[in-house]
C-alpha cells in the first residue's frame, strides 16, 4: 500500500525483515522440539538460536533467491551463512515450505487483527461519546433521501456504534479462526516430522495447531478473515456516506472539521469539501476488493498448489494496512465532526409540519375512520404542502372532514416533537447497556 494511506505499526508487520524473523522463529522452535524428541542433537538446536539477534540481510536473501528461484531455500541458505553449514544441517528437518509460509502468514494476520481490534475499540469510544453528546439533538430522519419522521443525532451515532460493535465481534472471531499453524510436512501427513513439533511451534507463536492440513492451511479460514475485513470496510463507507450527505450545502447538518489554513479547492476559495469521508468511501472499495480473490483461493489442486500465493502476497498487507488507516481516519472524523443543531431544526421545518402525517393518520383511524379514508384525508392536505407551499397543521385545521373526527386541540397535539424522542433512553440502554 502507498505510504499516503499507511500507518507504521501495521506496515511493520508486513516488512520483509519481520517476515524473515518469523520464519527464523518457526525454524528455531521446530529445532527445539525435535531436539527434545531426540530427533536432532541439542547442540544443533542451540546453534540455531545463536542467530536470534541477527538482522537478516533482505538484499542478500533476494540475491540468493535470484539464483534458487525459491524464497524459503534462499532464507535457509542465508541462515546457514550465519550459523554454519554443519550447525544448520538439521534446520527444516521433515518440513516443507508451506509449513513456514502458511504459519508465518497466519502470525502476521493475527498481529494485524490485534491492531484492527484496537482500532475498532478506539472508534467505538468516539462514537459513544458523540452519541451521548447529541442524545437529544433532534434531526429529521430520511428514507429514500426524503424527509420521513424526527430522530436524533444521538441515535444516528448510536446505530453506527452498534454496527461497529458487531464488527468488533466479527473481528475477534476472524482472529480466532486465522490463528492456526501447520508444521505437518509434505501433503500434511506428519510422515517425516512428529506432530509434537507442530504443537510446540504453535504454542510458542500464540497459535493453535491446524486440525488437518494438506501441506497448506485450508484457505476457507483466510476467506472468512478477508470477508470480515470487507464487511468492516462497508460499515466505514456507511458512516462516511451519511457524513457526506450531512455536509451537502443544501443540508449542512454536520461537516468535517476545516482547519486553519486548509484549502478546499484550487479554483474556488469558498469550498469546504468532505474530502476525508470521500477518501474513506474509496478506501472501502479497496478493502472489499480483496474479498473475491480470497474466496477464490479456497479452491486448490489436490493437497496444494500456489495459485493462492501471489494473491495473498498482495491482499495480506494491502488490505490490513488500508483498513487500519481507514479506521484511524474515521475515528478522527467522528471526533472532530462539527454538528449544526440549528440547521437540523431548520431543515426539519422546511415542509411546515408535513413530517407529522403518520400521527394524524393514526389518530383518524383511532377516531373510527377507515385506514383507507384516513390516508386520503391526510394525503390531500399533505399534497397542498408539497405543491402549494401550505402549512400542514393549518390545512388540517381548515378541513371539515378532519375536524369531524379530531378536535383542534387533538390536531395540535400531533405536532409535538417530544413524541418522537420518548424512547431514546430505551434505545440507548439496548445499545450501550444501563
Amino acid at each position: 500500500m502507498i505510504q499516503r494511506y499507511s500507518r507504521p505499526d501495521m506496515v511493520a508487520i508486513w516488512a520483509p525483515a519481520t517476515k524473515f524473523q518469523i520464519w527464523y522463529e518457526i525454524e528455531a522452535h521446530a529445532c527445539d522440539a525435535m531436539a527434545d524428541l531426540g530427533v536432532i542433537p541439542r547442540a544443533n538446536a542451540d546453534a540455531v538460536w545463536q542467530a536470534k539477534d541477527v538482522e537478516f540481510d533482505v538484499a542478500r536473501i533476494d540475491e540468493i533467491e535470484a539464483v534458487t528461484k525459491h524464497d524459503v531455500i534462499a532464507f535457509l541458505t542465508h541462515l546457514a551463512e550465519h550459523i554454519g553449514n554443519d550447525e544448520a544441517r538439521f534446520v527444516h528437518q521433515g518440513m516443507t515450505s508451506s509449513d513456514v509460509l502458511d504459519t508465518c502468514f497466519n502470525v502476521q494476520l493475527t498481529r494485524a487483527a490485534d491492531l484492527l481490534i484496537a482500532d475498532i475499540q478506539h472508534l467505538l469510544q468516539s462514537l459513544k461519546r458523540r452519541a451521548f453528546e447529541h442524545k437529544h439533538t433532534i434531526r429529521i430522519g430520511r428514507s429514500h433521501g426524503i424527509h420521513a419522521e424526527p430522530t436524533t443525532m444521538g441515535l444516528t451515532f448510536a446505530r453506527f456504534y452498534a454496527e461497529m460493535d458487531r464488527n468488533l465481534s466479527r473481528m475477534r472471531d476472524a482472529r480466532a479462526e486465522i490463528s492456526t499453524g501447520a508444521i505437518s510436512g509434505a501433503v500434511g501427513t506428519f510422515a517425516n516430522i512428529d506432530p509434537a513439533v507442530e504443537e510446540h511451534v504453535c504454542n510458542k507463536l500464540g497459535l493453535v495447531p491446524e486440525p488437518i492440513s494438506t501441506q497448506v492451511i485450508p484457505r476457507d479460514r483466510h476467506a472468512a478473515f478477508f470477508a470480515t475485513l470487507g464487511v468492516i470496510g462497508s460499515s466505514i463507507e456507511n458512516i462516511a456516506t451519511e457524513i457526506r450527505h450531512m455536509q451537502r450545502t443544501e443540508v449542512l447538518e454536520a461537516e468535517e472539521f476545516f482547519s486553519a489554513g486548509q484549502k478546499g479547492s484550487s479554483a474556488m476559495p469558498h469550498k469546504r469539501n468532505p474530502i476525508l469521508t470521500e477518501n474513506l468511501t474509496g478506501l472501502a472499495r479497496l478493502i472489499r476488493m480483496a474479498v473475491v480473490p480470497a474466496m477464490e483461493n479456497v479452491t486448490l489442486w489436490h493437497e496444494r498448489d500456489i495459485s493462492h500465493s501471489s494473491v495473498e502476497r498482495n491482499i495480506g498487507p494491502d488490505t490490513t494496512i488500508t483498513l487500519d488507516f481507514a479506521l484511524s481516519r474515521l475515528t478522527s472524523v467522528v471526533d472532530n465532526l462539527v454538528v449544526y443543531p440549528n440547521n437540523m431544526i431548520a431543515n426539519m421545518n422546511k415542509f411546515r409540519g408535513l413530517i407529522m402525517s403518520q400521527r394524524v393518520l393514526l389518530a383518524l383511524t383511532q377516531a373510527g375512520i377507515s385506514r383507507e379514508d384516513s390516508y386520503k384525508l391526510v394525503q390531500r392536505n399533505a399534497m397542498k404542502v408539497w405543491e402549494e407551499g401550505k402549512d400542514f397543521q393549518t390545512e388540517l385545521l381548515a378541513d371539515t372532514d378532519v375536524l369531524a373526527a379530531l378536535s383542534p386541540q387533538e390536531i395540535e397535539e400531533k405536532f409535538n416533537l417530544e413524541y418522537h424522542t420518548k424512547h431514546v433512553d430505551t434505545i440507548f440502554k439496548r445499545v450501550f447497556g444501563e
